[in-house]
């Protein structure tokens, strides 16, 4: 069993292990919310050391991906088709969402329950409304370092983006401070490697401690809605597999058999950024450029989350289910508007949706207090939209590589060669 097989492998031990061990903490334990907080640390550190790498890893590899490009028009065609693929799998998801809340109506069981919050509940989630000029200026960083401490990567791809283009004008010049982010970039990936030897325990840890906390029971109150929403990420992975295969033929299959090991990481943490140094290196085995990988890659991080965004428009019309809201067509449509712009840079971190959601559900006179129907199973929805961001990422990077005609055969080693 090779290397990248086995931390799989440990990585689904662990999360058995959690499963059993954080029944019996739930069961057992005299206060198992006290055994909760004490794996939230230990999963709060593996996240932080997954933040302390992500910046530095964007900024290098990005870097030197555009000063090797050496042309600025290369950058801008490269841009317009991702960000051109983004929006159509964006309205995908989005879409999707809406037809299968609609289709299932899970929110209709919940008011029947009885079990909706009042009206005037306070769910604990701080947001206010994104406009135009919030969007802008957030995509623009103050400083680069700012943006950096606070891990912001759609900030860090712009100053990269420029920095790069600057690098490659300047020529022969810039030579030796290219060479040394390039040496920046393969530490970086080699310390990826180090920081990953920890998943397996950060998982076993995640998930024991939110079933010490929330109890199976959980799991069996929320069963119908999540199943309903699992089915619809699975018909979601058919689509955009299926619409991957178009361009990348049967080599599609491969694609996903690289980005296994990162879309698991993805679910058993609920965090898409978890999974970012991982995916890229999945990317370059599968033939795909290094310069070409670590433009596209982050730049879909902040505007290509498919799973976080099908589960906007899914959550969002349940909360109004629940209450008795019945929305037309034409509010629905407004609403997935809406959702496509707030969900652009939305953290590939746990809970980030949330914060996106409950700005929605203020724009369309929505309870806020719906989202209490959510807290207690938005972790394990939250694994499965965030492994879904990882695999709708590579999809979209592999086919720009694929239009660009610079997907190259398989390479077996990444980490240790040369970016291209």
């Amino acid at each position: 069993m090779d290397k990248k097989n086995r931390l799989t492998t440990y990585i689904l031990v662990g999360l058995a292990l959690g499963i059993v061990v954080g029944y019996v903490a739930n069961t057992s334990f005299e206060n198992p919310a006290g055994f909760a907080e004490t794996m939230s640390l230990i999963t709060t550190m593996f996240l932080r050391l997954i933040k302390m790498i992500i910046a530095p890893l964007v900024f290098s590899t990005l870097v030197v991906g555009i000063a090797k490009m050496g042309d600025a028009k290369e950058v801008g065609r490269i841009g317009v088709k991702a960000l051109g693929w983004f929006f159509i799998a964006s309205v995908i998801s989005l879409s999707l969402g809406l037809i299968l809340v609609n289709l299932f109506r899970p929110g209709d069981a919940m008011a029947l329950s009885g079990a909706v919050p009042p009206v005037g509940a306070s769910s604990g989630i701080t947001t206010t409304g994104l406009t135009m000029k919030d969007f802008i200026t957030h995509l623009i960083p103050t400083s680069i370092f700012d943006g950096m401490a606070r891990n912001e990567i759609l900030q860090i791809v712009v100053f990269s983006v420029f920095f790069g283009t600057a690098a490659a004008a300047v020529g022969a010049r810039a030579t030796p401070l290219i060479d040394a982010v390039d040496g920046i970039a393969h530490i970086m990936l080699k310390l990826t490697g180090y920081v990953m030897n920890f998943a397996p325990i950060a998982v076993f840890a995640a998930v024991a401690g939110v079933i010490a906390k929330s109890g199976l029971g959980v799991l069996s109150t929320y069963g119908i809605f999540m199943a309903e929403f699992y089915l619809g990420i699975i018909l979601l992975w058919v689509v955009l597999i299926a619409i991957g295969g178009i361009f990348l033929g049967r080599r599609v299959l491969r694609l996903i058999s690289e980005l296994k090991e990162p879309t698991i990481l993805a679910y058993t943490c609920a965090s898409s950024e978890a999974a970012f140094p991982k995916t890229l290196e999945g990317l370059e085995r599968f033939g795909v450029k290094n310069r070409l990988a670590a433009f596209v890659l982050p730049i879909g991080y902040s505007f290509n989350l498919d799973g976080s965004m099908m589960y906007c428009t899914f959550a969002a019309v349940f909360i109004a289910q629940a209450y008795g809201i019945e929305l037309d067509l034409a509010t629905q449509m407004t609403m997935m508007l809406v959702l496509m712009l707030t969900s652009k840079g939305m953290a590939g971190v746990p809970r980030a949706s949330l914060v996106v959601i409950a700005a929605t559900l203020a724009q369309f006179n929505i309870p806020e207090a719906g989202l209490l129907l959510l807290l207690g199973i938005d972790h394990f929805l939250d694994m499965a939209r965030s492994a879904t961001n990882v695999i709708g990422n590579g999809i979209a990077t592999a086919v720009v590589a694929k239009w660009e005609g610079d997907l190259a055969e398989p390479n077996k080693d990444p980490a240790v060669s040369p970016l291209r």
